[in-house]
Formats: C-alpha cells, structure tokens, sequence
C-alpha cells in the first residue's frame, strides 16, 4: 500500500524540519510588527481597560515611519525598533475633535506611545506593547501581504 511510505516520508520530514529541541517538536516563528495594519483593540492603564474606537489603528514601516489613528485624529510619527523595543518619537496629529470618550481614550493612547521605550509582545494576529508603567497597548492584525 502507498499510505505507509507517505507516511513513513511525512514522518522525516516534520522531524527534519523542527526547531531541534525534544518538546512537541513545533517550529517557533517571530511575528514582524513592522509591516502590518495593526487595529487597536484596547488600552489597559492603571488597571483598567477600555475598548478602542472602531476607527483606532497603527501602522510602522522598515524605514521607521509609523502612522495610524487614535480613535478621532489621524497621526504620523518617526518609530525606531530594536528588536522588543519600540519608541516613538513626537506624534504629529490632525486637530478634529470628537465626542468625550473618543477623545480621551485618544489623549490616553497617545501618551501610552509617547512616554517612553514600549516592550512589543508579538504572536501570530496579536501585539501588546507595554509601557515602563505595566500600561498596555493590544492590537490585532494580519501578516503583511
């Protein structure tokens, strides 16, 4: 029968190409954050999370050029990454104004990505970037195409 030597060759060539170490024997892939149309899912600062705005997103590019939405305000800023750590520099925004909620979740977000070097926590669709605080930004996204 053919099923046995398929087999028998799968068998080879998922142990050939793992990662090496004796667990399960599954391969580690890193998740890029440059690259990505990120969307802000949430903001958890001082403990207590609040939901994003529909319209909240982050982007950065290789060249260090990050943009995005805060939930009212589209902005633009540089953005270095060295491996887990991503900082911002000044956010340039657009200047609308919406309702009270929107915009302090919006004040809220900008000063979570301004006030220092961000910890990035990358798995496959998710990123959590969390601030010297604990303060944490989690967004979802698909790999770039």
């Amino acid at each position: 029968m053919i099923l046995a030597p398929a087999a028998t060759v799968l068998a080879a060539l998922t142990v050939a190409c793992g990662n090496g170490k004796a667990d399960t024997g599954a391969v580690t892939v890193q998740q890029p954050v440059t690259g990505i149309d990120w969307r802000v899912d949430s903001l958890t600062v001082g403990g207590t999370t609040r939901h994003a705005p529909a319209s909240a997103r982050l982007r950065i590019d290789a060249d260090g050029k990050a943009a995005g939405n805060l939930g009212c305000n589209q902005f633009s800023a540089r953005a270095t990454v060295h491996g887990d750590r991503i900082t911002f520099g000044d956010l340039r925004t657009t200047r609308m104004a919406c309702g009270p909620e929107r915009m302090d979740f919006e004040r809220a977000l900008a000063r979570a990505l301004t006030t220092g070097t961000l910890i990035a926590k990358a798995d496959p669709g998710k990123l959590t970037l969390t601030d010297g605080d604990g303060d944490r930004v989690h967004l979802s996204g698909n790999a770039p195409g």
